[in-house]
Order: structure tokens, then sequence, then C-alpha cells
């Protein structure tokens, strides 16, 4: 007997842009220039676009080819209450998004920590699914570290590093030595130039609090 096609609810960790005004050029700009920096977590990463700040009137065509022209593939809108904005974004091809208010759990049974003792080079990806990962190792500048919990490195993190990949928030990045290029917890990430100096080359603890990423320098 032919299996018929099926519709069920299901969860997926998205990245929201903040719009804060209704200028195209500069949404384009800045999306440009975060997938220049970490094409291989942008580069046709699918996106969202909350546009509860902006005022006025927003060219939704533009601005989803502007979306698409920065490498991102344009999901669609959250943050309008107003009827005639969502119809304008529907017509442009945006879906209309509400954001849940329920946290996102973790598995119901998790399993066995992942151990990588070998290190992690340029180019490799390592991906612990519903576990954590624990790399004895260095993670090299182009490799990416993915964890649906928590992430511990034994040596320096140069690449990049992606825990609660299934929207853990209270996943957790432990490194013994912080030179990354991206870091993100739950869909909330850092990319290397924003990550203050007093933590550069440091052994820290990375957290989510108040839905933003926190750091703690832990003692050597």
């Amino acid at each position: 007997m032919a299996t018929l096609p099926d519709l069920k609810g299901s969860s997926f960790t998205l990245t929201v842009l903040h719009l804060a005004s209704n200028d195209v050029a500069e949404a384009k700009s800045f999306l440009t220039e975060k997938v220049e920096k970490a094409p291989a977590f942008f580069a046709n990463a699918p996106i969202v676009l909350n546009i509860e700040k902006v005022d006025g009137d927003i060219d939704f065509a533009a601005l989803k080819q502007a979306v698409n022209d920065a490498g991102m593939i344009p999901v669609g809108i959250t943050g309008s209450k107003n009827k005639r904005t969502q119809t304008l974004a529907t017509d442009a091809g945006f879906a209309v998004m509400t954001a849940s208010k329920t946290p996102t759990q973790a598995p119901a049974e998790m399993k066995a920590p992942k151990v990588v003792r070998t290190p992690v080079r340029s180019g490799q990806q390592v991906y612990a699914k519903d576990s954590d990962l624990i790399v004895l190792s260095h993670v090299s500048a182009g490799a990416e570290v993915i964890a649906d919990g928590s992430i511990h490195i034994y040596g320096s993190l140069r690449g990049r590093a992606i825990a609660g990949a299934s929207g853990q928030s209270e996943s957790k990045i432990l490194c013994h030595d912080l030179q990354a290029e991206l870091v993100s917890i739950s869909g909330h990430y850092w990319l290397s130039d924003q990550i203050n100096s007093e933590y550069w080359k440091k052994k820290v603890m990375l957290s989510m609090a108040d839905e933003q990423l926190q750091f703690e320098i832990l003692a050597q």
C-alpha cells in the first residue's frame, strides 16, 4: 500500500534578523558582511525578519531580493500586528510567523557524550546528536563542532562551536583557549569581532541568560 504524505508539527532553530528601519540597502549590507565572515554558518541559511521596531512601509519585494543577494533564504516575517503590512509581506512571498513563548525543552533522553580525541581540522564538521560533545584536542580555524547539548573543548577553539543546536538554551560551551570564529547557543551567536578582548585566549564558559550569551572566565 502506498504511503501518503503527512503534515506534522516540528521545531527548528532559525536565524532572526531584527530590523531597525525600512532601509533595505542597510539590511543587505549587514547580512552580506555576516555571511562573508562566517560563510559556512550563514550561507543558504533560512532567515526570519523581525519588523517589530520598523516604522513606515517596507518594500518587501526588494527586501526579499536583498536577502537572496546576501546568500541567505528568506522564510518569513514576525513582529507585525498590522494586517496591511502582513498582506504586503505575503504578497511578496513571505510567511507571517508568530514567535512562540514556550521555551524549547531538551530531549527526554540525552545520549552519552560523543568524545573526539583528535584535533578537528579545517573543513571538518563534528555533530553530537542528542548529546554533549567533548573534544580532547583543538578545533582549528575553518572547522565546526555542533552539539544538541553542551560542548567541552580541552584545547583551543579557533573554529565554530554551535551548542544547543536543537534549541536547548540551557546548553553551554566550555573551552581552554577562546579564539573562535563563531560561538552559538540555541541560535544566539557571536562572531569573533563581537567577543570582548578580555575573554580572548582565555579559559571560558559560555551560557545563556535572558536571551543573551554570557561569558565567564574560568580559573586556570
